[in-house]
């Protein structure tokens, strides 16, 4: 069965062949899983127990079975073709995707087969660190590994993830319960992340400030 790629545009729509795949950036991140939820700018895939929210737009390419037939029909119709067109809530889907500062934005989707090995329950690791940057979706630590190397990790932030240390249980009372993680965690704060891979992504699932930025 012959797959085409095809690009989701709001007014005209473009259709290309596998030179846009190759087109792909190398600064790209994948994960694969099955979809959850389909919105009208965004798709939500279940990856590795964990769903994760992509930005879908005018320059979002999408490889799948029958899309070609139907974007020519879309563009003789005059319209645009929609992704929810093509891929189908539970469908297993490969997205390639870029992080901006937390925001996901789905360069391309790829239909697969199979959800992948990424539904298998990830390993859960820590690291410790100091706070680069933090944002209610993001956080960057900096720290010395073995031999005296230096790292940086970005952690995603969610929901599901725990903050607890110094000051923390004051902080949420004074919030009155309803506390983001910047309300917690700032930039120089030393920090302990417990985490697990998400595809090529770091989940955060608890973080714990160890020691609080020195306030100058």
């Amino acid at each position: 069965m012959r797959r085409t790629v095809v690009a989701l545009a709001l007014g005209a729509l473009a259709v290309g062949g596998w030179p846009t795949i190759q087109a792909v950036a190398q600064d790209t991140k994948t994960a694969r899983g099955t979809v959850t939820v389909m919105a009208a700018g965004s798709v939500t895939v279940k990856v590795a127990n964990v769903d994760m929210t992509f930005g879908v737009d005018g320059k979002t390419t999408v490889e799948a079975a029958g899309a070609g037939t139907k974007a020519r029909a879309a563009e003789k119709a005059g319209a645009g073709l929609k992704l929810a067109e093509v891929v189908k809530v539970g469908q297993a889907v490969e997205v390639s995707y870029r992080d901006t500062g937390g925001t996901l934005h789905a360069v391309r989707i790829r239909a697969v087969s199979s959800p992948g090995p990424d539904l298998a329950v990830p390993v859960e690791r820590s690291s410790n660190g100091t706070v680069q940057s933090v944002t209610a979706t993001s956080m960057t630590i900096t720290g010395s590994g073995g031999g005296g190397a230096t790292f940086t990790q970005t952690f995603m932030i969610t929901p599901d993830t725990t903050v607890t240390g110094r000051g923390a249980g004051t902080a949420a009372a004074a919030k009155g319960g309803r506390t983001v993680i910047t309300d917690l965690v700032g930039k120089g704060d030393t920090v302990s992340v417990s985490y697990k891979e998400m595809g090529t992504g770091l989940h955060a699932s608890g973080v714990r400030v160890t020691a609080k930025a020195a306030v100058k």
